[in-house]
C-alpha cells in the first residue's frame, strides 16, 4: 500500500518539521499487522514529497484470528487485496506514524502547524465500493480537486467483473492536520470495511478526527454509517453527537488559533473585563472550598489556566465542543511540559452541552462563563437539565452580559448585542428571575453579583450567579 503527499510552498522541506520525520532519513516502524516505511523521494525548496509505504503480512493475519464472533484483527483468506489497496490498515498506519502531526502539533515550527499549505496527494490503488461517484462525493465538498482513473483489471480478468480499484489524485489547500484527518476517516469509508472489531470507542475516534469538518458534510450520515461498519446503534449515536457539534459550534466563547478579536472582546478590552471576570469566578470557586471543578465551554483554557494555580484543587476538567479550541487550550496550558503531579490534576474532553454526560458528574463546582447567551430557548432548556439535574455539581457559577450596560459601549450600535451569535442578552431582572427559577426547580440557593465597573443606574457589564446545593 502506498500514499504520497506533496507540499508545494516556499521552504517546502519544512514538511519534515510538521511530520516529525527528518527528510534525510528513511524511517521504519513495526506495526501489529506488518511494517511501515517513510521516505522522501523529492525534496527541494519548492516541492517536498513524502511517501508512506505500508506492508501487510496477510498470512500472519489469517492465522491470528481474534475478536467477537471471529471478527477483528483477521483476514479471512491468504489471497486478498489488503497488501496492495489502501484500507483501514492504512488508516491505522497513518495514526501510528504521523500521530503528532494528526494532533496538530509541531515542536520546532509551531507557527507552521496551523498554516494553510497547498497539497497534492496520490493514492495509486484506492478501493471504492461506490465507484468514482463516491470518491468525488466524499472529497470534493471538502475543497479538493479530484482526478480519478479506474484500474481496468476487468480487461485482463473479465471473470472478476468491473474493477472497484482507482488511481486517485487529490489537490487542495489545508493545514496538514486537516488533510491527515480527511484521509484517516474517508479511506475506510470508501472501502466500506474495517479489519478490526468496531465498538463504542470508534464513535469517539470519528468525532475526534471529524468533528471540525464532518458535521456539515453533505454525506455525513453515509460516512458515519460506513465508518462504523453499518452498526445501527453506533451510527445513530455518532450522528446525534455530530449534530450536536454542528449546533454547538457557535458556542465557542474564546478565539481559536489565529482568529481575530471579536467585537465583544474589542468592546470589553478597555475595561479589562475578561480579567476581572476570571478573577471573580476564581474567588467564587475558592469561597465554596472546592476540590474539583468542571468548566463547561472552556474555550481556549483561559479560566483553566487560572484554576490550575489553585493548590487546593485536586481535579480540573475542561469540556469544549470545538476540537480546535481544545487544541488551543492544550497549547495555552502547555500540557506536555507540566510536571506529572500538576498534569494529573487537569483533563480536557470533547463534548456537547446538549447531552447528558456521566463524565460531568461528581464535581464540587461547575463554571459556565459567557455561554448561556449563545443558546436559543429550546437548547437552553436542554442545557439546564444537563447542568443542574444530570451533572448536578454542588455549586454552579454562571456569568452572562448585562444588556442594560450596553449603552455605555460607544462602538456598539443601539439595539445590537455584543456578539452576533448571542441569542439573547438579559437585563439584571431577567437574569435574576431565571436564576431564582433554576434554584427553586433544582434545589439550590442562589446569590447574584456584579462583575466590572458598576453604574448606579445600569449596573455592571457582567452579571454573575452562584448556586449552592441546599
Amino acid at each position: 500500500m502506498l500514499l504520497t503527499i506533496t507540499a508545494t510552498m516556499d521552504r517546502a522541506s519544512d514538511l519534515g518539521f510538521l511530520l516529525h520525520k527528518h527528510p534525510d532519513r528513511v524511517h521504519r516502524f513495526d506495526l501489529s499487522f506488518g511494517r511501515a516505511t517513510i521516505f522522501y523521494p523529492e525534496l527541494d525548496q519548492a516541492r517536498c514529497t513524502v511517501c508512506l509505504l505500508v506492508e501487510v503480512d496477510p498470512v500472519a493475519l489469517v492465522r491470528k484470528r481474534s475478536g467477537p464472533s471471529g471478527e477483528g484483527g483477521q483476514l479471512a483468506h491468504y489471497v486478498n487485496d489488503r497488501p496492495y489497496a489502501v484500507s483501514s490498515f492504512f488508516s491505522v498506519a497513518l495514526a501510528e506514524t504521523f500521530g503528532t502531526a494528526m494532533a496538530g502539533r509541531s515542536k520546532d515550527r509551531p507557527d507552521l502547524a496551523g498554516s494553510i499549505i497547498p497539497f497534492e496527494v496520490s493514492i495509486p490503488v484506492l478501493p471504492s465500493r461506490g465507484g468514482e461517484d463516491l470518491i468525488r462525493a466524499l472529497f470534493e465538498p471538502l475543497g479538493y480537486a479530484v482526478d480519478v482513473r479506474r484500474l481496468d483489471l476487468d480487461q485482463k480478468f473479465p471473470e472478476w467483473g468491473h474493477s472497484r480499484y482507482f488511481d486517485v489524485k487529490l489537490a487542495g489547500r489545508f493545514p496538514l492536520q486537516t488533510l491527515l484527518e480527511h484521509l484517516y476517516v474517508l479511506i475506510p469509508v470508501l472501502d466500506d470495511e474495517k479489519h478490526y472489531w468496531v465498538g463504542d470507542d470508534e464513535v469517539d475516534k470519528l468525532i475526534r478526527r471529524g468533528g471540525d469538518w464532518l458535521p456539515n458534510h453533505p454525506a455525513r450520515d453515509q460516512i458515519a454509517r460506513r465508518y462504523l461498519k453499518h452498526r445501527k446503534s453506533l451510527t445513530r449515536l455518532a450522528i446525534e453527537r455530530l449534530a450536536g457539534v454542528d449546533e454547538d459550534a457557535a458556542i465557542e466563547n474564546s478565539a481559536a488559533v489565529g482568529k481575530p478579536m471579536t467585537r465583544e472582546e474589542d468592546l470589553e478590552v478597555g475595561l479589562s473585563l475578561n480579567e476581572q471576570r476570571l478573577q471573580r469566578v476564581v474567588e467564587a470557586v475558592q469561597a465554596v472550598g472546592a476540590k474539583s471543578v468542571v468548566d463547561l465551554g472552556c474555550g481556549e483554557g483561559k479560566l483553566l489556566r487560572e484554576l490550575l494555580k489553585l493548590r487546593g484543587l485536586d481535579r480540573i476538567l475542561g469540556m469544549e465542543v470545538s476540537l480546535r479550541s481544545l487544541d488551543a487550550a492544550s497549547g495555552r496550558l502547555d500540557l506536555e511540559q507540566l510536571s506529572p503531579s500538576v498534569r494529573s490534576r487537569i483533563e480536557l474532553i470533547h463534548g456537547s452541552l446538549m447531552y447528558r454526560d456521566r463524565r460531568l458528574s461528581g464535581f464540587d463546582v461547575a463554571t459556565v462563563i459567557e455561554v448561556i447567551e449563545h443558546l436559543d430557548v429550546a437548547r437552553l432548556k436542554s442545557f439546564e437539565r444537563v447542568l443542574f439535574e444530570c451533572a448536578r455539581p454542588k455549586s454552579v457559577v454562571v456569568t452572562t452580559p448585562n444588556v442594560e450596560y450596553n449603552v455605555r459601549f460607544e462602538g456598539l450600535p443601539s439595539g445590537q448585542f455584543r456578539h452576533p451569535d448571542h441569542r439573547f442578552e438579559w437585563s439584571r431582572g431577567e437574569f435574576r428571575r431565571w436564576g431564582e427559577v433554576m434554584a427553586s426547580r433544582f434545589g439550590y440557593n442562589v446569590r447574584f453579583d456584579a462583575v466590572g465597573p458598576v453604574d448606579s443606574d445600569l449596573g455592571a457589564p457582567t452579571q454573575m450567579a452562584v448556586f449552592v446545593e441546599r
